[in-house]
């Protein structure tokens, strides 16, 4: 369920049926040597900055056999449906695609990796000749029928083109090589025929990879979930600071009524005692608002997301998200049970975060074909290495009496308990994510236990 995405950051993607509830509670263990607080990285900052979730029709984790042909004839549908079906099989085509790419990739006995880019090869091109075969005759649908072709067709040529530069060479295989080869050469004729690019962005890399970029969002269109966020509390976050601020100048109106009565003449220690009264309301109004805010706000969620079809605006899922820094006496005693398993050298003083995601599909039914969704938290860890301390250590060796030394890195660990409770049982798992200021060195599977409701 979880796994890493990029340098800094790791995803987790859950599936979802009609009609369903899911819950995931994410408990982040933070050495405090990483100087990671509410104060440092407030939660509303992270949130907005480097947490993201999408809803998508059954699109991720499959392969290219497994592609289902379901966008319109030229002759049926609407064009919301024509647009929407070809958008779905497209968007399945790529991610497929790129599964099974970095899957071959990983194959090193050259006969194996060249049997599986020849059936990469077979699969895709009957793919292709299926979305060709539907061409609209409609003038208006033209234009989404272009723009998938041209990003699909160009999309399978940079993958073949990576699979060939990065996966083993044998002057044995020559003749496969050029099979896969000659089908790039084929797209990247086929493209130029139908006019599809001009000759100035595809001269200049920056142009093509950009509007390549901005096709592909252009199919993500109905597929990816149209999403609104609403920030929970807001009103009553108003009336808490109202009130507050209320109490405050009450409290601040008597002791200048007493200062008055006691003062028949305006002096300098009258003005003094005003100045310190003014004082001190400004310094502990936040302070009070604040603390007052944190208890009122503790274990309510705080953000709400709305998904919706973009093409129909049907509702199909809302999300609500917890986010928050709590104490160790907060967590559930599962939870905190399977944190006491950690080694000693691990139970560091920590900060500790909660996350918490509760998502329930208000869709009776999803589009003809599809029975899931695929939802997909992305956690950025930037803000995390942000404090760590650069350069690397020296490791010293004596071998005989020589000597040597060997340069290491700098490496901290975050330990994490995920909770994934859905109707008929609940998920209990524990990692451990090590990175450095680049990168996720590793993130390791340590605890998993799964239990019945």
């Amino acid at each position: 369920m979880l796994k890493q995405d990029e340098n800094l950051s790791f995803v987790i993607e859950p599936e979802l049926s009609p009609r369903a509830d899911q819950r995931i509670d994410l408990y982040f263990s933070i050495p405090n040597e990483m100087g990671i607080n509410a104060q440092t990285l407030p939660e509303e900052s992270y949130f907005n900055n480097n947490f993201k979730s999408n809803l998508a029709y059954n699109a991720n984790n499959i392969h290219l056999p497994l592609v289902r042909s379901r966008f319109v004839s030229k002759n049926k549908g609407e064009q919301k449906d024509y647009r929407q079906n070809l958008n779905l099989y497209c968007y399945q085509v790529r991610l497929a695609l790129d599964a099974d790419i970095k899957d071959t990739l990983k194959i090193k006995e050259v006969d194996i990796f060249f049997t599986h880019s020849l059936e990469l090869l077979e699969q895709t091109e009957g793919l292709l000749k299926k979305l060709r075969r539907y061409t609209p005759d409609d003038k208006k649908l033209i234009p989404f029928y272009t723009n998938a072709d041209n990003y699909l067709s160009w999309h399978i040529e940079q993958s073949f083109l990576k699979l060939l530069d990065e996966g083993p060479r044998s002057s044995d295989y020559a003749k496969e090589r050029n099979e896969l080869l000659q089908f790039c050469k084929e797209e990247n004729s086929y493209r130029s025929n139908q006019n599809y690019n001009s000759e100035t962005t595809l001269q200049d890399a920056n142009r093509i990879t950009n509007k390549m970029r901005l096709l592909q969002r252009l199919i993500e269109h109905g597929v990816i979930l149209q999403r609104s966020t609403r920030h929970l509390n807001s009103y009553l976050k108003r009336i808490v600071k109202g009130t507050v601020t209320a109490v405050i100048m009450a409290f601040v109106m008597v002791v200048i009524l007493n200062a008055r009565s006691s003062f028949t003449e305006i002096t300098a220690t009258l003005i003094l005692i005003l100045g310190v009264v003014y004082g001190l309301r400004e310094i502990f109004k936040d302070d009070l608002t604040r603390v007052i805010w944190r208890a009122i706000v503790k274990g309510r969620p705080k953000w709400r997301f709305i998904f919706k079809n973009n093409i129909t605006k049907e509702r199909i899922a809302n999300q609500f998200i917890w986010l928050e820094y709590i104490k160790l006496d907060d967590i559930p005693k599962p939870v905190r049970s399977i944190f006491s398993k950690r080694r000693q050298q691990n139970k560091l003083a920590s900060q500790w975060l909660h996350f918490a995601s509760e998502t329930r599909v208000s869709a009776k039914e999803f589009l003809p074909g599809y029975d899931t969704l695929y939802q997909t938290l992305h956690f950025n860890l930037a803000p995390f290495v942000r404090y760590l301390k650069k350069g690397e250590g020296k490791l010293y060796h004596l071998e005989g009496n020589k000597i040597s030394k060997q340069g290491v890195e700098r490496r901290y660990q975050i330990n994490m308990v995920l909770v994934h409770a859905k109707e008929n049982s609940t998920l209990h798992q524990r990692y451990k994510i090590t990175l450095n200021r680049s990168k996720i060195v590793n993130i390791e599977l340590i605890y998993s236990k799964e239990s019945d409701v």
